[in-house]
């Protein structure tokens, strides 16, 4: 008897023990690729419009232009040289002392920036009335851009 009962434990750890086995090899491969899928379904770009971006598609939109957002000193800057020609410099030095004092983070960049505006200012109206224009903004950088524009 003690024959058969060993038959009969064998026989029943028969196919437990293929469908584990089976299950031993296929359940790696298939962790491995569904999270090689999940991968490729995650916004790595940061741009919320394009929530779902698949390998597939990822060449797709490399070749798209990306908008760039701008640094606010660069934004402030353009602005200020659109002001500078249509009204004058002294707004613009003006419009630049309030947005430093508004921002402080701007305060490391008011120079340069008044420098554009001294070079701006020579071009459009000339040395000796750009200069006329010059005020301490930033440490007299506009004076300075008038200077190195003329020179």
């Amino acid at each position: 008897m003690k024959h058969s009962t060993n038959q009969q434990t064998r026989r029943g750890r028969g196919p437990a023990r293929r469908i584990g086995r089976s299950l031993a090899l296929v359940l790696p491969v298939v962790l491995v690729l569904s999270g090689t899928l999940a991968v490729t379904r995650v916004n790595w770009s940061g741009n919320p419009s394009n929530s779902v971006l698949t390998a597939s598609e990822a060449s797709v939109s490399d070749a798209k232009p990306r908008s760039v957002s701008r640094a606010p000193q660069d934004v402030l800057r353009d602005q200020l040289l659109a002001e500078l020609h249509r009204e004058n410099p002294g707004a613009a030095l003006t419009h630049l002392q309030q947005a430093v004092n508004g921002r402080p983070s701007l305060a490391r960049h008011c120079a340069s920036i008044a420098r554009a505006l001294g070079r701006a200012a020579v071009l459009a109206y000339g040395p000796t009335r750009a200069q006329s224009y010059a005020r301490p903004v930033c440490d007299t950088s506009f004076a300075t851009g008038v200077a190195a524009a003329h020179s």
